[in-house]
């Protein structure tokens, strides 16, 4: 009987996973490192996290230390000249990066393990960047070959200080200076690869070094990270076997980088290590709280984030004056490219949920940080989808009573969300998402105006439009005759308008219809 490859959860050393005897499932990035050593030499790469890009450093890393045994039976194995051999320094941002002595500690700490291993003593000992420049000579100087210089989550010392603003202003002036120093000793350097999840402007980072090329959304290099499709209907078929794959791809698949939709590699090995069961896994190893800051700081709608419009210059780079939300939750993975539209000289993105798993956990997170007892919050989506099946449009206006009355008191504090129609529509419309509802439709265009939720279920569909301090929501509904694009779709159409008061912060006003 064929023994079954072993999954690689948590391994992030190349070496580790390509030891014969472990026998581990490695899927071969070699293809798209050779293409990038053979055609350029600054790269940057943002992915979201645990996306595999510490692993394909490490892949680097090992190419050009000449460790050919490693390769064998993959894309560059005889396509590499394995006795050119290279320096290497390596930076893998971690441990406590919380104030700026931890940061330059740990960066110390990065430049004393590289002067070990490459076999060099630096006597700059004071300053980072004089060290940084030292050891990139002397290591030029001992080997006579340029450095390859591979650094790994580059941005972590600000992401890591952005609900502490002025730690993450030093944080930046300390990496500008680091990291210039490439500039200066760019005749000693072979190679340079960086990784992070955000993309801060090169003015704001990187300073000078102007021929940084971003592959991020290069469609070449779409899926240098992740699983595709081909790959869990091959090098992951028999573990797998039983499992519907259309599941799957729903729960997991569908983060874009303009190339073929991939699968983040941590989802799927811990979905086959836990006997195949359907689970939030990537999204609760860490989700950021300065995003829930943002949210509740400026008036977004959630549901609009279905299906959000934006420029190209919200997914290029941010400063950390200056946080977009719709930025963040993309670099960040929570949101990826839909669709795209170029308009004369200008290219538009449409934002969505990558899966079942972001849309769902990213909504029950958010609700989760609004409740006095987040434990009700599981009972009440029950509830809601109990009703929702049922029909049972009285409970459901009972159901939302209830939800806005269990909504912490401090969450209105030093803002005026509670004025905004966009704060309820995103209360209701995440209790839907984490509930499973999975066709949800925010600001439908209908020929005579926009649907604020549509709700699709069977051969369902409910039509909700709220107001805050107004009057009329039913009405508007039939007066704009929203349900007409869809009436020959469904058996049962059901509109409904809820009207708000801000100072009670609950509904005052529920009344709905069939419609016929």
């Amino acid at each position: 009987m064929k023994k079954l490859k072993k999954l690689p959860i948590g391994i992030q050393t190349f070496k580790d996973i390509r030891d014969k005897e472990q026998n581990y499932i490695y899927i071969d990035k070699t293809k798209e490192a050779l293409d990038l050593i053979e055609n350029g030499k600054y790269y940057f790469l943002s992915r979201p996290r645990r996306f595999g890009k510490s692993l394909f450093l490490d892949t680097l890393q090992d190419i050009f230390e000449g460790k050919k045994e490693l390769f064998e039976g993959l894309y560059i194995y005889d396509k590499w000249d394995w006795e050119d051999k290279y320096p290497v320094i390596k930076f893998s941002w971690s441990g406590d990066l919380r104030s700026k002595p931890s940061i330059e500690l740990r960066a110390f700490d990065f430049l004393k393990e590289n002067q070990r291993r490459l076999g060099i003593e630096c006597e700059e000992r004071r300053h980072l960047s004089s060290c940084f420049s030292e050891l990139i000579y002397e290591s030029y100087k001992k080997y006579n070959k340029k450095v390859v210089i591979l650094i790994d989550e580059y941005d972590k010392p600000i992401l890591d200080n952005l609900d502490q603003i002025e730690v993450a202003k030093e944080a930046r002036e300390l990496l500008r200076s680091l990291y210039s120093v490439m500039k200066e000793n760019d005749r000693y350097i072979k190679f340079v690869f960086l990784t992070g999840v955000s993309k801060f402007s090169k003015a704001s980072i990187f300073s000078g070094l102007n021929n940084l090329r971003d592959i991020s959304l290069l469609p070449r290099y779409g899926t240098i990270c992740g699983y595709t499709q081909n790959d869990i209907e091959t090098d992951f078929k028999e573990l797998l076997e039983g499992v519907e794959l259309k599941k799957l791809k729903e729960w997991y698949n569908g983060y874009n980088f303009l190339s073929d939709r991939v699968y983040n590699p941590f989802d799927i090995l811990l979905f086959i290590d836990s006997d195949h069961k359907f689970k939030n896994y990537w999204f609760k190893t860490g989700t950021p709280s300065f995003l829930i800051k943002l949210f509740k700081e400026q008036e977004y709608n959630l549901a609009t984030f279905e299906n959000l419009l934006v420029g190209e210059e919200l997914l290029e780079s941010f400063d950390i004056e200056n946080l977009s939300l719709e930025t963040v939750m993309f670099q960040s993975g929570y949101l990826t490219i839909r669709d795209t539209e170029r308009l004369g000289n200008d290219q538009f993105y449409y934002l969505g949920f990558p899966n079942i798993e972001v849309k769902k956990s990213f909504n029950d997170y958010i609700l989760s940080s609004y409740f006095v007892n987040p434990s009700k919050k599981a009972k009440v989506q029950f509830d809601l989808y109990k009703a929702m099946h049922r029909k049972d449009l009285d409970s459901i206006q009972s159901i939302f009573k209830s939800l806005f009355a269990s909504i912490a008191y401090n969450n209105f504090t030093n803002n005026k969300i509670e004025n905004y129609e966009g704060f309820y529509a995103s209360v209701i419309y995440a209790y839907f998402a984490g509930a499973g509802f999975d066709r949800i439709v925010a600001e439908d265009v209908t020929n005579d105006g926009r649907i604020d939720l549509s709700v699709f279920l069977d051969d369902m569909l409910y039509i909700f439009e709220f107001k805050v301090n107004q009057k009329g929501a039913l009405a508007q509904i039939k007066e704009k005759n929203y349900p007409q694009k869809y009436q020959t779709k469904f058996s049962d159409i059901f509109i409904v308008g809820v009207e708000f008061d801000s100072k009670s912060r609950n509904i005052i006003k529920y009344e709905w219809e069939k419609w016929i």
